[in-house]
């Protein structure tokens, strides 16, 4: 069986403005570069996926439904520049609940590979906290801890493009 490579994103902080518990169309926006980072490892034969924990929905800050709209406007943005998003996969538990899905679990990594018959070991994980990282790790998965968007060229140059 062919596996294909991954980049798996985290939300909140990689993909758009970690500004709390962002639910609204209006309160998203997005971290600059992130359609040219994405573009590129999409042109180099990877599966993009988004991998997050939204304890928003547990808290009862906002709805599954909220979550699921905010999702199709992010993935139809990045479908516009030429990225099609192959899933999102969310945690709606509060943290420290001790669920299977929750990052720093590898659960939603391991049904990405098992849905998609992803190559963890070739694949790469993006994320701005230490639960990313772990869980990437954990995984098998070659992470990296955003800061800013100047990480994307460092990504880029350190990743397995």
């Amino acid at each position: 069986m062919i596996q294909s490579k991954a980049l798996f994103l985290d939300r909140d902080g990689v993909i758009n403005i970690d500004d709390g518990y962002v639910y609204k169309i209006d309160e998203f926006k997005f971290i600059s570069g992130i359609f040219d980072f994405a573009l590129k490892f999409r042109k180099a034969g990877y599966k993009i996926f988004v991998i997050t924990n939204q304890s928003g929905i547990a808290r009862g800050y906002y709805t599954v439904e909220d979550f699921r709209k905010v999702t199709s406007f992010m993935e139809k943005e990045f479908l516009k520049r030429g990225v099609t998003i192959s899933k999102t996969y969310f945690c709606p538990c509060l943290p420290p609940e001790e669920c299977l899905c929750r990052k720093p679990n590898p659960y939603m990594l391991l049904q990405a590979r098992d849905e998609f018959q992803i190559d963890l070991e070739n694949s790469i994980f993006v994320g701005d906290k230490s639960s990313d990282i772990e869980a990437g790790n954990r995984a098998g998965v070659k992470s990296f801890l955003f800061k800013n968007s100047s990480d994307f060229e460092f990504i880029l140059d350190n990743s397995l493009l």
